[in-house]
């Protein structure tokens, strides 16, 4: 009977809405300025060999990222969030007070090339953390859980990508810092690389007809998404504020979509401050 109660409610909430206009309420600016990962962690399915790997810290990387910094603080960000998990924002916090007393150099991580760099100058008070990794069905779960079906989905996986791609998933060495970010934040590309979790492993099936890639896939990236989402709502804000979101630009496909379609956020592009970065 409740399950019966809670399907009748949406059913009667969605059919209430429909025809109906919202008032769009005064939103919150936010810029997402997707990045590739400056320090090369390599934790992405697509990891960048050593000998493509680029030092963010020499020239004429420091003066791109620094040219990059000044056009992003244009835009006047009141607010700063970056890709890192809110269990660990006191280490955030630590961190930044000893950047903005000039008690340590940056390293080569974004978040200290751009997100420290650009609060700093903007004498900001905090950088807000709001990554999160997902959560997955039990039934997923289990499949890491057991070593013959995980190797199986794991063969799935890199043959099929390889399939798709014809050649390994390597990163490209960066010519330019600048024009690097200027084409992972074009919405041509961005677009494109939501086309890769409809794929594989989103097919995958242990048994036919079920569901395991789609599972897979609804924790690893739209619920993961849907939380880092979820995370900017909590930061406290008003219509006044202007938020920088600072992330891999792979979380763009999603993200950008649930700003620009939401009542509580207006989408700011970051590509006219780094088309004036190439030109400064």
């Amino acid at each position: 009977m409740k399950t019966l109660t809670v399907l009748l409610c949406s059913l009667i909430l969605t059919n209430g809405l429909s025809g109906q206009v919202t008032d769009k309420l005064p939103g919150t600016k936010i810029m997402t300025l997707g990045v590739f990962h400056f320090a090369y962690h390599n934790f992405d399915v697509v990891k960048t060999e050593k000998k493509d790997q680029i030092s963010v810290l020499e020239e004429p990387c420091q003066s791109e990222i620094i040219a990059v910094s000044k056009a992003i603080e244009e835009y006047n960000p009141t607010i700063i969030a970056i890709e890192m998990i809110p269990e660990r924002q006191h280490m955030i916090d630590s961190l930044f007070l000893l950047y903005k007393s000039d008690k340590i150099m940056l390293g080569k991580d974004e978040i200290d090339q751009l997100a420290f760099r650009i609060g700093k100058d903007l004498n900001l008070n905090k950088i807000h953390c709001i990554n999160d990794f997902g959560k997955h069905y039990d039934n997923i779960v289990s499949i890491f859980e057991d070593s013959i079906r995980s190797t199986k989905f794991e063969d799935y996986f890199f043959k099929s990508r390889d399939t798709i791609y014809g050649r390994p998933l390597t990163g490209d060495k960066v010519s330019s810092i600048i024009d690097e970010l200027y084409e992972r934040n074009n919405p041509d590309n961005i677009k494109e690389s939501l086309a890769v979790y409809l794929l594989n492993p989103f097919k995958y099936e242990e048994q036919p007809g079920d569901f395991t890639g789609v599972d897979f896939e609804t924790g690893r990236w739209f619920n993961r998404n849907l939380r880092i989402f979820r995370n900017i709502q909590r930061i406290p804000h008003t219509a006044d504020d202007r938020i920088l979101l600072i992330i891999g630009a792979g979380h763009l496909n999603l993200l950008n979509m649930f700003f620009e379609i939401s009542n509580e956020f207006i989408f700011v592009s970051p590509l006219p401050y780094l088309e004036n970065a190439k030109n400064n």
